[in-house]
């Protein structure tokens, strides 16, 4: 069989990886790639998924979630109930009135069992950037910290950053006495996270 027939054989089974093709040499590995042989979508794509698949439960946890509830009051505990005391976001997301984030965590946690946690910067999203957590599907969730329309206008570098450095994510891995932590460590998170940025971000199935 002349190679222009073996050529044309490869050609006729398009959705196949076939490589025992001997003779074929740099034509056979142009028309494998054409098929979509050893493509990134094989191996990139489950990677990503399966990295914000890791990253998600943390998100969706109480010591996140809490602080990004789906209407303007804060939520609590384990169970994720409304916060007592009738607090609410305000503009700015630290408190209404006199009922400020402030008035009760303190630069820090706050000895005691189920006293309340603390840092220095204590707050909820604003209320014209929500960033909403609470009922968010992974694939809502993941194109919600995509849109800098609706992530506070942020960079994936600069959310990145976030979930890397900052001390109010940090706390929620020591959220003081009685309460949980989530499900995988800090470092498992960021690195999860990162792996699904630098992956292209691709949006969940």
């Amino acid at each position: 069989m002349s190679v222009l027939g073996s050529v044309s054989k490869v050609v006729q089974r398009p959705k196949s990886c076939v490589t025992n093709y001997p003779g074929l040499g740099t034509a056979l590995v142009l028309l494998a790639a054409a098929a979509g042989c050893g493509s990134n979508e094989s191996t990139g794509r489950p990677r990503a998924d399966s990295a914000f698949a890791r990253a998600y439960p943390v998100f969706m946890h109480p010591r996140c979630m809490n602080c990004h509830p789906a209407g303007d009051a804060p939520l609590q505990g384990e169970r994720s109930l409304v916060h007592a005391q009738n607090v609410q976001r305000g503009p700015d997301g630290k408190g209404l009135f006199a009922m400020k984030c402030a008035a009760c965590h303190q630069s820090e946690n706050v000895a005691g069992l189920y006293m309340p946690p603390g840092n220095p910067n204590w707050h909820l999203p604003p209320a014209d950037m929500p960033m909403v957590f609470e009922g968010k599907s992974a694939r809502e969730l993941a194109l919600q910290l995509k849109d800098p329309k609706r992530n506070g206008g942020k960079t994936l570098a600069e959310i990145l950053r976030h979930v890397e450095e900052d001390g109010l994510v940090k706390g929620c891995w020591t959220p003081g006495d009685g309460r949980f932590k989530p499900p995988i460590s800090h470092a498992d998170f960021a690195k999860s996270f990162r792996e699904w940025v630098e992956s292209g971000a691709p949006d969940p199935e």
